[in-house]
């Protein structure tokens, strides 16, 4: 049966134009080896198809007019009740650091001040939520490449890991991306929205916006960025904690 379900058969039905196939299904398809190595192989497709028609193209960017009135939140609204992240809350992030370690050879520990005292890239960008929804608001914060090159990744360094403060029971949020889009000049660590800092609902004090991809992928009340060759043996090891539970896929290119 799978077999017969080839990439190109996908491309040729349709399947692949979209995130539908990849974002539905149903517990019992989700438990089904079969439908899921269908998903990674249509997922893979996907990623390759999309970045060899768009490359490194931009997002589409809007203007102050077009800001959506009520941006929702997605994911969780508060990280409280991680230790770490509620004592640095009530110090309004005074002395929180961003660590970067991993496959580097330069660590960093980042505070919020340094951060918002490298360049600045300020993006109006729509947000297109898995759930149906859609938002336009304004990010402000340093691009992440530039912050990639100062801790000099190591050459086995393939994925970035975003670990998250907030959580979802006993498990922590977390997300991944590959260095192609680690390195997109859209890809940012955002510390401000619509012109203000970042609120807790969205993140505070420091999400990341990869704005060729799906909301889920933004993760939020970002700790820690650990460079890794591989996401084997990382929590459920599909790389992001809807992928690790769901047919979500790890690429959520749009």
């Amino acid at each position: 049966m799978r077999e017969r379900l080839t990439r190109r058969g996908l491309l040729g039905a349709g399947v692949l134009g979209t995130g539908s196939l990849l974002l539905a299904g149903c517990d019992r398809l989700n438990r089904s080896e079969t439908f899921r190595g269908l998903l990674e192989d249509a997922e893979i497709a996907h990623r390759e198809s999309q970045r060899l028609i768009t490359g490194g193209a931009l997002a589409p960017e809007y203007a102050v007019r077009d800001l959506s009135p009520n941006f929702r939140a997605n994911g969780n609204r508060t990280a409280a009740g991680d230790a770490a992240w509620d004592a640095h809350a009530a110090r309004n992030f005074a002395d929180w650091k961003l660590r970067i370690d991993g496959l580097v050879l330069n660590p960093l520990d980042l505070a919020l001040d340094t951060l918002r005292s490298m360049e600045q890239r300020t993006q109006i960008t729509r947000h297109d939520c898995v759930e149906g929804w859609s938002a336009i608001g304004q990010w402000t914060g340093p691009q992440l490449g530039p912050i990639l090159r100062a801790a000099n990744l190591l050459p086995a360094a393939r994925y970035l890991v975003f670990h998250c403060a907030d959580r979802f029971g006993d498990t922590p949020y977390y997300e991944s991306i590959d260095l192609f889009d680690a390195y997109h000049p859209q890809t940012i660590l955002a510390w401000a929205m619509n012109g203000a800092p970042l609120p807790v609902k969205h993140g505070a004090p420091l999400r990341l916006r990869v704005e060729r991809q799906l909301g889920y992928k933004h993760a939020k009340y970002v700790m820690r960025i650990e460079a890794r060759a591989s996401l084997a043996g990382l929590y459920g090891g599909k790389g992001g904690y809807w992928e690790d539970r769901s047919a979500y896929a790890w690429y959520a290119g749009i």
